[in-house]
C-alpha cells in the first residue's frame, strides 16, 4: 500500500495540516515539529503525490507535445531540443508518438488536457474535423509547427519557398528532368506546399513538372528506397535529378540508386531536406535544404511559455503569433552539374 501524508502525521504524532506545512515550507513551522516529521518522511519513505500538488497549485509544469513519427531524424532533433530548453526552465515533457496515425491526435490531446498539462506542442501537420474541433475550443496554450489556417500560434519555414528554391538549385545546375519523392499531400507544410514549391518552380523556369515523376511518401528511409525504385522501374532515363521531401526520404534513394548499379551524382543528382544528421552520414554526403533547428525549437519554447507563464491573460488574446524562420541550401557531394 501507497504511504499517504495522514501515515506520516500518526507515525509523527501530529497532525496532517502540520505535515502539509512542513512539506510546503509553510510557515510557523517549529524546528522540533519539522524534525519529527522529516524523521517519519524518511522511515515510511514517502513521496508527495505529484498530482496532488499540481492541482493545489493549479500547475503541473508539464508540456505535451504530439510528434507524428520519432523515428524521424529530425522531427528526433526538434523534440530533443525543445526538451533540453523547456527543462532548463523547469518544465517537463509528456511525449506521444501517434505514427502518422491522425485518429491518435485528438485521443492524446484530451489525455494532455484531463492530464492538466500546462501547454501543447503539435507538430502534427493534418488536420479533421475533432482536431479541429478541440484546437478551436481548448483553453491550453499551444503551439503549431504548421500552417493549419485555424490562426493558432505557429513556428514555421517557408516550405512552398523552401521547395521552390531546392528545385530552382537542381534547375541551376543544368537539369531539366527533375523527379520527386514528395510527402503526404495531406500534411499543408512538409507534403503540399514542398511540392507546390517544386511544381512552381520547373513552371516558372520554363521546364514543366510531370505527374509521372512525382512519388508521394511518409517521409522514411525505407520508403524513399521504394519510391526510387518504382521511379527506375516506370521512369528511368527520364529524369536526372531527384528531390526528396526529407532527408531520410532521399538517403533511402541514394542506397536505392547505388544498389541499382548507378552513381550520385554521376547518374542521378539527389537533394534532400531538413539538414538532419542523416545528411552527413550518407555518402555522398546529401545537399539539402537546412531547417534551423535551434531557432525552432527556442521560438517554439518562447512562444508557449510566454502564454503559460502570463498568468491571468487569455492565452488567445493578442497570441496569434505566426513565426516565419529561415531555410539554407547547403551544398554538398549528392548533386552535381550538367554542362548544355
Amino acid at each position: 500500500m501507497a504511504v499517504k501524508i495522514k501515515d506520516v502525521a500518526r507515525a509523527a504524532g501530529v497532525s496532517v495540516t502540520s505535515v502539509s506545512r512542513v512539506l510546503n515550507n509553510g510557515e510557523h513551522v517549529s524546528e522540533k515539529l519539522e524534525k519529527k516529521v522529516r524523521r517519519a518522511i524518511e522511515e515510511l519513505n514517502y513521496s508527495p503525490s505529484l498530482i496532488a500538488k499540481s492541482l493545489k497549485r493549479n500547475k503541473t509544469n508539464l508540456i505535451g507535445v504530439i510528434i507524428p513519427d520519432i523515428t524521424s531524424n529530425f522531427q528526433a532533433m526538434i523534440l530533443s531540443r525543445i526538451e533540453e530548453i523547456a527543462g532548463r526552465r523547469g518544465y517537463n515533457l509528456l511525449v506521444s508518438n501517434i505514427v502518422e496515425d491522425t485518429g491518435k491526435v485528438v485521443k492524446y490531446l484530451n489525455i494532455y488536457q484531463e492530464m492538466r498539462v500546462d501547454g501543447m506542442v503539435l507538430m502534427h501537420e493534418k488536420l479533421n474535423g475533432d482536431i479541429e474541433n478541440f484546437l478551436n475550443k481548448t483553453d491550453i496554450p499551444l503551439v503549431v509547427h504548421a500552417d493549419l489556417g485555424m490562426n493558432l500560434p505557429t513556428v514555421i519555414i517557408d516550405d512552398f519557398q523552401a521547395g521552390y528554391d531546392a528545385a530552382s538549385y537542381l534547375i541551376a545546375q543544368g537539369h531539366r528532368k527533375i523527379a520527386m519523392i514528395a510527402g503526404d499531400p495531406r500534411d499543408v507544410c512538409a507534403g503540399l506546399r514542398r511540392m507546390e514549391g517544386y511544381t512552381a518552380a520547373c513552371r516558372d523556369h520554363g521546364i514543366g513538372s510531370k505527374e509521372t515523376l512525382i512519388r508521394h511518401g511518409d517521409y522514411k528511409l525505407d520508403t524513399g528506397y521504394r519510391l526510387m525504385a518504382e521511379l527506375l522501374g516506370e521512369a528511368r532515363g527520364e529524369f536526372t535529378a531527384v528531390l526528396a521531401a526529407s532527408d531520410d526520404m532521399a538517403a533511402g534513394a541514394v542506397n536505392c540508386i547505388r544498389d541499382h548499379g548507378l552513381h550520385v551524382p554521376g547518374d542521378i543528382s539527389v537533394i534532400g531536406f531538413d539538414g538532419s544528421q542523416i545528411a552527413d552520414i550518407v555518402r555522398p554526403r546529401l545537399t539539402t535544404i537546412r531547417q534551423p533547428v535551434e531557432q525552432i525549437s527556442e521560438r517554439t519554447v518562447e512562444l508557449l511559455l510566454e502564454m503559460i507563464e502570463d498568468e491571468g491573460e487569455s492565452w488567445r488574446k493578442d497570441r496569434m503569433k505566426t513565426v516565419v524562420l529561415g531555410h539554407e541550401l547547403v551544398e554538398r557531394g549528392s548533386c552535381r552539374r550538367i554542362e548544355a
